[in-house]
């Protein structure tokens, strides 16, 4: 397990670079993101451990941040005080590019993996906005009418979008359907709705007494199109088919203390996710989808929602001390190879094979 400080700035996210295999950035935040500066660490696996590259101060908190998919240098962030910026790891220290159209906090950008001409971000304004890298404004405005913590394009297609918001919702937008009065939105999916049979909810509470509550995050299974997973308020992951809406969650993974902040699923097994939660722990899922059967097209005509499968805790790391707000899995060699931030002050990068029982 390698550790690297952040001294003097509380993580918030962390990603590891489609380009290289032995870069990461981290986004930043002094005093916890409430007030103050940012930081962008842009920084090196040696053979001596992590070593700092480069970094960037801001004006305002930095929550989120993303690697160009057309540029192996650049960088965006997700600022405080609106704003989303574009650094150049090989340029001083100032952003090569700045848009500022949302009225709130920006809290998540995402870069389009197959259209890599465009990006995402959503706000706490209650919008999702489309960009291009090179264009001054916005190119699309997607009303949520609600604080919308994590949005992201679909890496299977190159015009899907989804986010998750303070209203326990998943919105789906699909960029080829008319604008018209949905403005894209094709679906909506109640995170919290009742499932057809009691299901187990976060300990200490009866399933039926969980209520809705914010979605703070969401991510795309990298090998099932249609299947999404959701975490935030209730300590709970689930997981989603987008072609049965109705249907309710795939499957269910309870077991987070406190609120749960981050999911990614792995870039090397479709059953697999990590999670980072206010409990200050990293934990390891399966979803246990391959003991259960595909959903079919005849399933998708039924109406009513499904029993979730029950998934599985593989192992947590806990070795942050603070709230662990960020997780990314490294896309290059040996599988399992992570990386982790927290208010804490550290970045660690760990082996996930290393806390699996």
């Amino acid at each position: 397990m390698l550790h690297y400080r952040t001294e003097g700035f509380n993580g918030c996210a962390v990603k590891y670079s489609p380009f290289f295999d032995n870069r990461l950035a981290v986004a930043a935040s002094a005093n916890f993101g409430l007030v103050g500066n940012g930081r962008l660490y842009i920084l090196e696996l040696t053979p001596n451990g992590i070593a700092p590259l480069k970094w960037f101060t801001t004006q305002d908190s930095l929550y989120d941040l993303a690697w160009s998919e057309i540029h192996e240098n650049q960088v965006l962030t997700a600022s405080g005080d609106g704003s989303i910026k574009l650094f150049d790891c090989t340029t001083d220290e100032f952003p090569i590019q700045n848009w500022k159209e949302h009225n709130r906090e920006v809290f998540s950008v995402h870069w389009n993996l197959v259209a890599k001409d465009r990006f995402c971000s959503s706000s706490w304004d209650g919008t999702v906005r489309v960009w291009s890298p090179h264009r001054p404004q916005s190119l699309l405005t997607l009303p949520t009418h609600s604080c919308t913590y994590s949005a992201a394009f679909s890496p299977h297609s190159p015009d899907i979008l989804s986010c998750v918001s303070s209203d326990s919702h998943v919105r789906v937008f699909d960029l080829r359907t008319p604008a018209s009065a949905s403005n894209h939105l094709t679906i909506q999916i109640p995170i919290h709705a009742a499932p057809a049979s009691p299901i187990p909810g976060p300990p200490g509470i009866p399933p039926a007494a969980v209520p809705p509550s914010e979605a703070l995050t969401h991510d795309w299974n990298k090998y099932r199109p249609s299947v999404l997973a959701t975490a935030g308020v209730d300590r709970t992951i689930r997981t989603f088919d987008i072609r049965a809406p109705h249907q309710g969650p795939l499957a269910i993974m309870p077991g987070h203390e406190y609120a749960i902040r981050k999911v990614a699923w792995s870039p090397h097994l479709a059953d697999t996710l990590l999670s980072a939660s206010y409990d200050m722990t990293c934990r390891v899922w399966s979803d246990r989808s391959d003991n259960t059967t595909t959903i079919g097209d005849s399933d998708l005509m039924r109406s009513g929602p499904a029993s979730p499968v029950l998934g599985m805790e593989m192992g947590r790391m806990g070795q942050h001390t603070e709230f662990v707000m960020g997780v990314d899995w490294c896309l290059f060699g040996s599988e399992g190879w992570c990386a982790s931030v927290g208010w804490d002050e550290s970045l660690y990068v760990w082996d996930v094979r290393a806390v699996m029982r």
